[in-house]
């Protein structure tokens, strides 16, 4: 029998997030966490924020 997913914390979220902007995630990732899209809707946005910020901060210090 298997066992019931488990609930995904803010930290499967991003790693969740994070493997699918590269392109990489495992079969028994998805399985073993249930994650709901809202959670997954967040946390996209806040790390393309988080990306574009970077991004901007690194030009602005190399052409400044």
């Amino acid at each position: 029998m298997m066992a019931q997913p488990r609930n995904a914390g803010p930290l499967d979220v991003a790693k969740t997030v994070l493997y699918g902007l590269i392109g990489i995630r495992r079969k028994a990732d998805h399985e073993g966490v249930r994650i709901r899209p809202l959670q997954v809707i967040v946390a996209a946005v806040v790390l393309v924020a988080l990306f574009i910020f970077t991004l901007v901060t690194i030009v602005g210090v190399v052409t400044g």
